[in-house]
């Protein structure tokens, strides 16, 4: 039985405007990602990667070329029904977190499912605590983010961009401000949720992450100009286990 695409896109460009010109962002960019893939995207700074991101989750729309997500067609959707795919099929972790910070971690996880009205609030909070037991925080429910490491204010992104039990997660250097154990950490849940069925899209400037992915696809200049299939992935589970056994010698 073949995979189902879940991402394709065909010739997709990103122009902006700058000072009365035009800027090519994205140049004709075509691939397809299929469901239940884990994908890295590599490329130095101003390689057109997190425009890329921003697209296939809905925050931005291309200049020209098709997307389709999951089926649908994303081009020439109103605002409205971008906010409903997002809200549906896609959850965004990014570098920086983006909790609110006078906030609980169930909170935190509980905000995309408040514009759902087909929900009970226990139905909510059931939900948020099952996004957190899954990335192993169930003992840091009331804390605020400030009373969190940077490992676990990540872990409850991921909750956070898990409650809608998403088609796909998008993440934007979502190791960037971790030292190295603590990505081998949240690599590590990344990898449980993709052995589970989830779709990853993961952008990241380091090759040591990408080879925890199933697929690396380089940019530069606004062009894809390499996909290559990672024939020996690693463990993250495994890298974690080794840093802790150095340490400690």
């Amino acid at each position: 039985m073949n995979a189902k695409s879940i991402i394709k896109l065909q010739d997709l460009r990103k122009d902006f405007m700058m000072a009365g010109s035009p800027l090519h962002v994205l140049k004709g960019i075509s691939l397809t990602i299929q469901e239940g893939e884990f994908v890295t995207i590599m490329g130095p700074s101003g390689s057109g990667k997190s425009t890329l991101l921003n697209i296939l989750g809905c925050l931005d729309q291309a200049s020209s070329g098709m997307y389709e997500l999951d089926g649908e067609i994303i081009r020439n959707m109103s605002r409205n029904e971008l906010a409903d795919i997002r809200n549906r099929k896609i959850g965004f972790v990014f570098q920086s977190y983006n909790l609110l910070p006078r906030t609980t971690a169930v909170e935190n996880v509980e905000l995309p499912l408040l514009y759902n009205n087909t929900l009970t609030n226990k139905q909510i909070r059931e939900r948020a605590l099952e996004a957190l037991e899954m990335v192993g925080l169930s003992d840091r429910l009331d804390h605020t983010p400030a009373q969190l490491s940077g490992g676990q204010q990540q872990r409850v992104a991921i909750a956070r961009s898990l409650v809608n039990d998403p088609r796909v997660i998008l993440a934007d250097e979502a190791t960037g401000n971790l030292d190295m154990k603590t990505s081998y950490e949240v690599m590590s849940i990344f990898q449980e949720l993709n052995r589970h069925g989830k779709t990853i899209v993961f952008v990241t400037h380091e090759q040591e992450i990408a080879e925890f992915s199933s697929r690396t696809i380089t940019f530069r200049d606004g062009l894809l100009i390499k996909d290559t299939n990672n024939e020996n992935i690693q463990d993250a589970a495994v890298s974690l286990e080794n840093y802790e056994e150095l340490e400690e010698v």
